[in-house]
């Protein structure tokens, strides 16, 4: 990002999996989050994926864009098939993760924001480990997406750190941080509120 003595260095990424795996380890630690190794590399893999913009847009009839949450969730609703409906809510549940860990803050003034998809984005996960459970081959992926499931809130945090480690916040991220801590009850808004001098005040918070 810029600063006072002008943009800042680009550095180069030989290993973009490598990058995004010391990344979320730094944040998990930070976040003072444990998840299974296999969730860890899920998530990774997330990351690595949509790292490539062909991966996370898809072709419409409008030009290339992003499915709306609720035309992934109708899709998966309406799958003929049960392998078919379970990639739906995979997807439902991987594009959510991303989008809520690394635009958060680009969901201000809209009309959805970032707590629609942390609700949208557990729901399918945990429906996704329900659905798994049913089968020999699925039992081996059930306990992760359970766990992403359970833990989605805290692992959007994880991802909002890996999204912004060379970011440093400033009185203009007050508001926002504010109204995402009030919406999801995020621990890292909190305290990066609390670096500020704010003190967020309880009273009226939805839980989730």
């Amino acid at each position: 990002m810029p600063d006072d003595d002008g943009p800042a260095a680009v550095v180069a990424v030989p290993n973009l999996r490598e990058f995004f795996h010391d990344s979320v380890q730094k944040a998990l630690r930070k976040q003072r989050v444990a998840v299974d190794d296999h969730t860890e590399h899920y998530v990774v893999n997330v990351l690595t994926m949509f790292a490539r913009s062909e991966e996370l847009y898809e072709k419409t009839p409008e030009g290339v864009r992003l499915k709306p949450l609720a035309h992934m969730l109708a899709e998966a609703s309406a799958a003929p098939t049960s392998q078919q409906r379970d990639e739906a809510l995979r997807r439902l549940g991987d594009v959510s993760l991303f989008i809520a860990g690394f635009f958060a803050q680009s969901f201000a003034r809209r009309l959805v924001d970032v707590d629609y998809h942390i609700a949208m984005g557990g729901r399918a996960y945990g429906t996704l480990a329900d659905n798994m459970r049913n089968s020999i081959r699925g039992q081996a992926f059930a306990a992760v997406f359970l766990e992403l499931a359970g833990k989605f809130q805290r692992l959007v945090d994880v991802l909002n750190d890996v999204a912004e480690m060379a970011y440093q916040h400033t009185d203009k991220d007050i508001l926002r941080l504010y109204e995402i801590w009030m919406k999801t009850g995020s621990p890292r808004a909190f305290a990066i509120l609390q670096k500020l001098g704010v003190a967020p005040v309880q009273i009226g918070r939805k839980e989730h």
